[in-house]
């Protein structure tokens, strides 16, 4: 049981590489109690800031859809308590991340409502990305194909999140060979997404249903993550939430309705799915004449 304790715990960290390689110092915060340089801001196990929303929950499900793969891998193995154990060891790690990372940024905000109101909607984002991270791992891990895409569409689109970080991990000027590879990592989440409909198949109902949830995933992730970075990082509406909330609903429209920010990945699943249903279905036919 230590052995499946370890890889979750192991799959969390493996979530948190784009953090780790920063030195895990803490972004600067607008509400921070004293003037500090970046190189002197505490260590955070995670990216506590409004500015890095997509950030923390790309970390944190990504963590646990890497349980979720190992999981699925080794169900025969794992047993019910094996899959407990896994579940405690990811969900464990995390937790005491999001614990360790709210002690730390509290003790340093400057004391008043509108810090513990900006406190509380971090944490809130943080533990809001455990649940998604929750449902990806069981849906990866203990249900059916068509349960195990629905959870793998939604760690595609993490896994955009995850990788940009990866790529570029500080803030600031990028180099071209960053700019090239961020041009790149913005067709991952459509490919993974089609590669998981290849593998699930689409020859019953319920798979039919599964990957159209899981094109609609990848269309409308993309689209809730830029709504939400935009209002979280609009400083001037922090105050206003009525306002801040009106503002992420007009960006959310827009993206929706701009051709090239949803129908490139919207098609680009389709061909990588359609090429990876004709792959296997002549793999098939191929073992079934041989």
């Amino acid at each position: 049981m230590w052995l499946w304790l370890g890889i979750g715990a192991g799959s969390a960290v493996v979530g948190l590489l784009p953090w780790i390689i920063t030195g895990m110092r803490l972004p600067l915060q607008n509400l921070w109690d004293a003037a500090t340089l970046p190189e002197q801001m505490p260590i955070g196990l995670l990216p506590f800031s409004q500015y890095a929303i997509t950030l923390i929950a790309g970390i944190l499900v990504i963590g646990a859809a890497i349980a979720g793969v190992v999981g699925r891998s080794f169900r025969d193995r794992l047993g019910r308590h094996g899959f407990a154990t896994l579940a405690a060891g990811v969900f464990g790690a995390q937790l005491i991340a999001i614990v360790q990372t709210a002690v730390v940024v509290g003790a340093g905000l400057r004391p008043g409502t509108e810090s513990t109101i900006y406190l509380a909607a971090v944490v809130a984002v943080a533990a809001a990305s455990v649940v998604v991270g929750a449902v990806v791992f069981v849906l990866i891990a203990r249900t059916s194909r068509p349960g195990a895409l629905i959870g793998l569409s939604l760690a595609a689109v993490a896994a955009g999140w995850w990788v940009d970080a990866l790529i570029a991990p500080s803030a600031g000027l990028v180099t071209p060979l960053q700019t090239t590879l961020l041009g790149l990592a913005q067709w991952l989440p459509a490919i993974l997404c089609g590669v998981a409909i290849a593998w699930c198949g689409i020859h019953s109902v319920g798979r039919i249903i599964a990957a159209l949830v899981a094109l609609t995933a990848v269309v409308i992730g993309p689209a809730l993550a830029t709504a939400v970075t935009a209002a979280a990082g609009t400083r001037v509406l922090a105050r206003y939430p009525a306002e801040m909330l009106d503002y992420g609903a007009q960006v959310f429209q827009q993206v929706l309705v701009t051709p090239e920010l949803t129908l490139r990945p919207l098609l680009t699943t389709l061909v990588v799915a359609a090429a990876g249903l004709a792959l296997l279905a002549v793999r098939r036919r191929r073992s079934a004449e041989a």
